[in-house]
């Protein structure tokens, strides 16, 4: 299994971390390493300083593909989740200053929370699904798929020109405006519109 990330898939987002507006989907990886155990609590890591909370829409790959078409991208999935990509965003600032990739800011063991999944069909519109953020019990984060730059079937067609996409695989397609630094006993509650799809503490 492996973890196909997008970067800067939401224009304010793009902004709040002034960021330069992409041409085409950012790419990143993350191990199966990095994926939080269910019911495990995310612990800070001791390299970091800032780790930010980026709640994300989750598609889970369900045959394999390469070259897909966006007209037969849908066969692909058949389940929606809820994530979050944690990101160390002291170091990856650091890394991205000296031209250098962002794993260690983003790969690292725990940085990939992934929630329950819903099927495909309990969606009337997959480029209309609210999903939501809760720390402490107020909204941090809020979006909708509509936002997105590219849309999930836009992103499968995208992503399997480079990678051959595998059973199991889990594309994390971008987070919305509002995400900031956890603290120790923070608690985070992700939403698709009104479903609990997680819940964890921070330590």
């Amino acid at each position: 299994m492996k973890l196909i990330c997008i970067g800067r898939n939401y224009t304010d987002h793009i902004k709040e971390l002034a960021n330069e507006r992409p041409t085409d989907p950012v790419v990143f990886l993350k191990p199966d390493t990095s994926v939080l155990l269910k019911k495990q609590a995310f612990f800070i890591p001791d390299f970091s300083n800032d780790v930010h909370h980026e709640v994300e829409v989750l598609v889970k790959i369900n045959k394999v593909g390469k070259y897909i078409d966006k007209k037969f991208a849908h066969k692909y999935y058949d389940e929606i989740g809820l994530g979050i990509d944690f990101t160390a965003r002291d170091l990856q600032n650091e890394l991205k200053s000296k031209g250098l990739p962002w794993e260690k800011a983003k790969a690292f063991d725990g940085a990939a929370v992934i929630g329950n999944w819903l099927p495909k069909s309990d969606f009337k519109n997959l480029d209309k699904i609210n999903f939501s953020l809760k720390k402490n019990d107020v909204i941090v984060q809020q979006g909708n798929t509509e936002q997105m730059l590219w849309k999930i079937d836009e992103l499968i067609e995208y992503i399997s020109k480079y990678f051959t996409l595998k059973i199991g695989d889990i594309i994390f397609t971008g987070t919305p405006s509002g995400v900031a630094k956890v603290e120790s006993n923070d608690e985070l509650v992700g939403y698709i519109e009104n479903t609990e799809m997680f819940k964890l503490t921070i330590k």
